[in-house]
């Protein structure tokens, strides 16, 4: 799933949460589960916890404690807080293009937007807990 790596690195994230909801995790060890840097870990998150999926506390107790029950995270609710898009883009087409290429350009972006609201849709049907769910069935050296 590397293909949005924020995206990949938020769903990692998330689904360590949900094992140890007693602890708080900081920023060093979902970096260290996810082979990245804390600081990229804390710039991600600090989006999670804006879209009121996480809370974050300050100090020698703190870290990072989901807000919400798993269940009631969806896939979209973590892709709608990192503000990004997998497959459409709001690129603005350059003026000076042909009408032909306007007019291609036009639909294919069309196209990608529906895709966009699809891929949406189907994220919006998972939540945290069913992946939780689908992770107990590996190995626990896999977790």
């Amino acid at each position: 799933m590397k293909r949005n790596s924020r995206l990949s690195l938020a769903l990692h994230a998330l689904s360590h949460m949900a094992y140890d909801t007693g602890d708080a995790q900081t920023s060093a060890d979902i970096a260290d589960h996810a082979g990245t840097n804390p600081v990229v870990v804390r710039r991600v998150l600090g989006k999670l916890r804006a879209a009121g999926l996480l809370t974050s506390e300050r100090g020698h107790s703190g870290g990072w404690r989901l807000a919400r029950e798993t269940k009631h995270i969806t896939l979209a609710d973590v892709y709608a807080a990192l503000g990004e898009r997998l497959v459409a883009s709001e690129q603005p087409m350059e003026t000076d293009t042909c009408a032909v290429e306007r007019a291609l350009d036009a639909r294919v972006q069309q196209i990608m937007r529906e895709i966009e609201e699809s891929l949406v849709e189907r994220l919006e049907h998972t939540t945290i807990a069913d992946v939780q769910g689908a992770t107990r069935q590996l190995p626990s050296h896999a977790h």
